[in-house]
């Protein structure tokens, strides 16, 4: 019932659901209503929105990474990794056991050299 509550009015919370579900009979906690909503399969649309703006931008696309690798003598190496998603070119993929912020604004230099930056970047994570 929470489920299709959940999915039937979207913009309701957590005590509208319980006040409605308390008017019909059914005793249970807010607190419950809130931790089965949270179960409740999501709606597609987003995801389908989201799939159609990079199939229609994807000349103007690319994505970029800076992670991290640990060797076997337990030192770190550090990843940037950057690439077009038009034809999954890679355009940068370089690697530094001690990054600093001109060597980071040298591979994106090297990656979109004179007027070449895409439209739009996708960052994989957070630096």
């Amino acid at each position: 019932m929470i489920f299709r509550m959940v999915a039937e009015n979207s913009t309701w919370g957590a005590p509208r659901i319980h006040g409605e579900l308390k008017m019909l009979g059914f005793d249970l906690s807010e607190r419950t209503v809130l931790r089965w909503m949270l179960r409740a399969p999501g709606s597609p649309e987003p995801a389908k929105r989201w799939a159609a703006f990079l199939s229609n931008h994807r000349e103007a696309i690319a994505a970029m990474d800076f992670f991290t690798v640990p060797t076997l003598t337990f030192g770190v190496l550090y990843c940037f990794f950057v690439i077009a998603h038009d034809r999954r070119r890679i355009l940068q993929c370089q690697v530094t056991s001690h990054p600093t912020s001109a060597w980071g604004i040298q591979q994106l230099r090297e990656a979109f050299p004179y007027d070449s930056a895409p439209g739009y970047l996708i960052f994989d994570r957070c630096w």
